[in-house]
């Protein structure tokens, strides 16, 4: 039988007799791992695409006129075209103005715009806190049963969590349970009555001039105190508490957990087995910005600031290409590929300045994207990074998103496109090994599953000199004379004994993949290799 495989095309997909007719000839050595790569194409935690999104900013309310009473001083809205701007501070509320100012985004404009999400082909969409309180970024929570009015209510959770559902999307909500808000009603009745059960929820201490702890002494934010059973019970342990009531009521997928630091291996832990008796499916993140070693299984994979960090001092010119490579090849190597698979790699956030800030030139900002979407984890991403939207530090960052950028002009939305196809129809980059290549001046590395179709090579060149090097494929299954091609050029490079002789331009990123097409006379080389 002659086996047709599409290269050119990484969205054609082979027929399942074909794959079936080929996937006989699997070797014995990975006949030994063909469960582990199964395992992992099944669990949706691994490497998926995950869209950030701030609901006040994300889409205009179609209802603003009629909620416009819900937004009660000192907070103030704002129409969809300004830009946010950095305040002064409020004392009598304890935040900076900034932090009351909104946009009127909700769930049911959200819920206006899944088309485009989909048509995106995302994976997961995260959600910063929705839950009742009184700032825009809401990481000061009054309630956690509750969702903001503004945005709207569970019910309508629930029905957003249906319609991600049906569209083959899970949703992710922010938790933020180190701290609560000054303002919540369970720390107002806490400081007015001592004999209240809310008194033992927080801290209180005569160390801190306010007789209470604060996460990083920030007014506003007063801690949880996780050492008391009935607060672990409240936050997690219990079937109606906040984390398992809304895995099981509103079908969420998963918790993204704030400052998760701060809550300790232990605590994270008993929260993310708890998580896990709700929806044994569902992921938890911890926002955690230091190494990534040892912080699995506490949690199922952390926010890769580690790894985002890397990354950007490369395309600074702080480190070799070859020593970010390395560095990745360390962290994998200390964390598990299985925990880093589950973590979310990021470039940008509701922390950071935008990508376009922190990089300024179009060449960085490419290869940083494309690194994303090629190193071993999820790829996060923030709304409007695919459409090039700038913004500095905090709040610029947070701006309204820009929807007059999605157009057919837009190069930038073009090759987020690209690359979201590309992930979306690429295993290796999914859930495939990480193998580092020797290299003097570059950084190259392959993504690979047990397939030899699967394989992608990358071949990333920072800086401003073209980089000639014999480079070792780590890929036996790759046969002599075969055709390396890049997806995004028409570049190619030609394999003999186990070698390519690479010439990357300046400033220059490369993904590739092997030619297994048949010859126009029919002969194929890979027709017996798996």
């Amino acid at each position: 039988m002659t086996i047709l495989w599409a290269t050119t095309d990484t969205t054609e997909s082979t027929s399942a007799l074909e794959k079936m007719t080929v996937k006989k000839l699997i070797n014995i050595h990975d006949k030994a791992r063909e469960e582990e790569f199964s395992k992992r194409a099944e669990d949706w935690r691994n490497g998926p695409v995950v869209y950030q999104v701030l609901l006040d900013r994300f889409a205009p309310s179609r209802n603003l006129e009629s909620k416009k009473h819900l937004y009660k001083e000192p907070q103030k809205l704002r129409t969809w075209d300004e830009t946010p701007k950095r305040g002064e501070y409020l004392k009598e509320a304890g935040v900076w103005s900034h932090e009351v100012d909104f946009w009127g985004g909700d769930i049911d404009s959200l819920s206006e715009k899944l088309d485009y999400l989909k048509a995106l082909k995302i994976d997961a969409l995260y959600l910063n806190p929705i839950f009742l309180s009184l700032t825009n970024h809401k990481y000061d929570a009054w309630d956690y049963s509750q969702v903001d009015p503004v945005y709207g209510t569970r019910e309508d959770l629930g029905k957003l969590s249906e319609n991600l559902h049906r569209q083959g999307i899970r949703l992710i909500l922010d938790g933020v349970f180190n701290h609560m808000g000054k303002q919540s009603p369970f720390f107002q009745e806490a400081i007015a009555d001592e004999k209240s059960p809310w008194r033992k929820f927080f801290t209180f201490s005569n160390k801190s001039p306010r007789g209470y702890i604060s996460w990083l002494d920030v007014e506003n934010l007063p801690e949880l105190n996780l050492e008391n059973p009935a607060v672990r019970d409240y936050l997690y342990a219990k079937p109606d508490s906040i984390v398992q009531s809304y895995l099981r009521k509103e079908k969420i997928d998963g918790w993204r957990l704030d400052v998760a630091y701060d809550l300790g291996f232990k605590y994270l832990e008993d929260l993310t087995e708890f998580a896990h008796e709700a929806n044994p499916e569902s992921v938890i993140i911890g926002e955690i910005w230091s190494y990534p070693e040892e912080w699995h299984p506490a949690v199922d994979g952390v926010m890769n600031m580690h790894g985002r960090r890397t990354i950007l001092s490369m395309l600074e010119g702080k480190i070799s290409a070859p020593i970010c490579g390395k560095m990745w090849e360390t962290a994998i190597e200390d964390a598990g590929m299985d925990h880093i698979l589950k973590t979310w790699l990021l470039l940008d956030n509701h922390d950071t300045a935008r990508l376009t800030n922190i990089l300024s030139e179009p060449w960085q900002q490419k290869m940083a994207r494309i690194l994303q979407f090629t190193f071993p984890g999820a790829v996060c991403l923030y709304y409007g990074s695919e459409l090039g939207m700038t913004g500095g530090i905090d709040p610029e960052q947070r701006a309204p998103m820009r929807w007059d950028l999605v157009n057919s002009e837009n190069e930038i939305l073009k090759l987020h496109k690209k690359l979201l196809s590309i992930r979306k129809n690429e295993p290796a980059l999914r859930y495939g090994d990480f193998r580092l290549l020797h290299t003097e001046k570059l950084l190259a590395f392959m993504r690979k599953t047990i397939s030899v179709r699967d394989t992608i090579l990358v071949l990333a060149n920072p800086t401003d000199k073209k980089v000639e090097e014999m480079i070792q494929l780590r890929e036996s299954k790759f046969q002599d004379s075969s055709v390396l091609f890049d997806l995004f050029s028409d570049a190619k490079f030609n394999v003999h004994t186990g070698f390519i002789h690479a010439e990357v331009p300046p400033q220059t990123i490369m993904v590739l993949k092997v030619d297994t097409a048949d010859h126009p006379m029919g002969y194929n080389r890979y027709s017996r290799i798996y």
